[in-house]
């Protein structure tokens, strides 16, 4: 029997719960004496048990040690963090929490999620605040701390405070992120490989994306006879389901391969004028160009497709009237430097290239992860199969050349799990809450890989429907008896000859 795990939102102290928990050896105020090199410790104090408030409030929390510090590791850093301390029932363990976008805040939830497990935690805003890119303009050390210094530096920091407060380093570290913070995961697996025991990186956002995304601008919403009004993707939705949803041989409304999908919009090609359940002959192209890779005229493919299934969320990337901020700000403040650059002006053979000499060196990902690998790190990818932000390909491209760097077809030290209609980290029609963090305590400290991984999908708070979570290439497949809704029902198995 596979190994199956289960998110408790509520979440339970970690697996461990025999061992006996470390107590604080210092005060909490103590910590304001702590010398730490570039950083300054701005506050150390006692939260206590109940419900924490900050712009939100989060309820049963145990009490716990808040120490916020300003790190400043160059001249122009000024990078935030506050690592939380449990004052009693510490597992023993370290858990820091990735940022997604564009970073600019701390992230609380995840703080206090984490707290409630026993884990001694930290969060960083990434070097500086608010949720846009325009900090960058004129600050190179600042995307230096944006793209992996200020995560580096959080984690020496939170493991010297750990160090202090309990008179003991963590047992074991752990990185948990999705989408910017996948993305930060991997580059601190491979700038820094013996910082973490087990890294978490879901939806890893690469930055590759952003010139896919100003490319699909120009094709969905540049031209206004091109734009798709939103009013018309659950028609679009409903095609591409009827087209595809029964090639795994059940109809449930997920399409659990979506490579296997080959949707041609022009079966929606309006008869006669526009209407609302079709598509006119350039609304019928810019359907096309979202569900096909961004190809340059030579033949070169930037980022693979927005896959099939992911319809009723292309809002975000083709909605317009303008590219969301996450995606034209890299462009307006690093690449061109100029705020006032126009994003009609794009050309993705061009600047796809312009920003790929700045990413070489600072944000773009490696897949040569082999020093993490020889130290016994644990690297557990996922991804939504119906993410409508980052292309899921392109992490299922990045999975697989980790492995030919490897050398091993079939490397021990990582695995990717594929969520069928799963959207962009959670939601979305499929299974997308799973307990990703307790998969991959079992990896690193008993040396349990897992083989499944057990999802759920809730409706108005109840649970829905469960289906297990393969190992890529591996695919859930229904055992012929019993309901569709129940993972116990399911099998991950190999994709057979043919099947593409």
């Amino acid at each position: 029997m596979g190994l199956a795990f289960i998110l408790v939102l509520a979440a339970t102290v970690a697996p461990g719960a025999t061992t006996p928990k470390p107590a604080a050896t210092q005060s909490c105020a103590g910590l304001l004496q702590l010398a730490l090199p570039n950083a300054s410790i701005t506050s150390a104090e006692v939260a206590g048990a109940g419900t924490f408030t900050t712009s939100s409030a989060f309820p049963d929390l145990p009490a716990f040690c808040r120490v916020a510090a300003t790190l400043r590791p160059s001249s122009d850093s000024e990078i935030k963090i506050e690592v939380w301390l449990p004052i009693a029932g510490w597992n023993g363990k370290f858990l820091a929490m990735g940022s997604g976008g564009w970073g600019g805040a701390i992230d609380y939830k995840a703080l206090a999620n984490s707290v409630r497990r026993g884990y001694a935690a930290s969060a960083t805003d990434d070097g500086h605040q608010g949720p846009g890119g325009s900090f960058l303009l004129g600050h190179p050390e600042k995307f230096i701390d944006f793209a992996y210094r200020s995560e580096h530096e959080m984690t020496i920091k939170a493991k010297a405070i750990i160090r202090s407060f309990y008179g003991r380093d963590p047992r074991y570290s752990y990185w948990d992120g999705c989408s910017g913070g996948g993305r930060e995961g991997l580059l601190q697996a491979y700038r820094y490989p013996d910082e973490f025991d087990g890294i978490i990186a879901g939806d890893p956002a690469t930055f590759r994306r952003n010139a896919w995304a100003l490319w699909l601008a120009n094709v969905s919403f540049k031209d206004p006879a091109g734009y798709i009004p939103p009013t018309k993707y659950p028609m679009i939705h409903q095609a591409v389901l009827a087209a595809c949803d029964t090639i795994d041989g059940l109809k449930d409304g997920l399409i659990d391969d979506p490579t296997r999908c080959h949707f041609d919009p022009e079966v929606l090609l309006c008869k006669e004028g526009d209407a609302p359940s079709c598509l006119t002959t350039r609304q019928v192209q810019t359907a096309r160009s979202i569900l096909s890779p961004a190809t340059t005229p030579s033949g070169q493919e930037i980022f693979p497709r927005l896959e099939p299934g992911t319809e009723l969320r292309w809002l975000r990337l083709a909605g317009g009237p303008v590219p969301a901020e996450l995606f034209l700000d890299y462009f307006k403040y690093v690449v061109f430097k100029d705020p006032l650059w126009d994003w009609k002006s794009f050309d993705l053979e061009r600047d796809a290239a312009l920003s790929n000499e700045i990413d070489k060196n600072t944000i773009a990902l490696d897949p040569d992860l082999t020093a993490f690998a020889h130290r016994g790190g644990k690297l557990l990818l996922y991804h939504g199969w119906a993410d409508q932000q980052v292309a899921p390909g392109a992490t299922v491209e990045f999975y697989e050349s980790i492995v030919k760097v490897s050398g091993d077809p079939a490397p021990g030290w990582v695995r990717l799990f594929m969520a069928p209609g799963m959207a962009h980290c959670s939601g979305g029609e499929g299974p997308d809450t799973f307990d990703k963090l307790s998969a991959i305590e079992q990896w690193v400290e008993q040396g349990k890989a897992p083989d499944q991984i057990i999802a759920s999908h809730s409706t108005n708070g109840k649970i829905d429907r469960t289906r297990p979570l393969c190992p890529y290439p591996q695919i859930a497949r229904y055992q012929g008896t019993g309901s569709t809704d129940e993972a116990a029902n399911f099998i991950c198995k190999s994709p057979q000859p043919g099947e593409q």
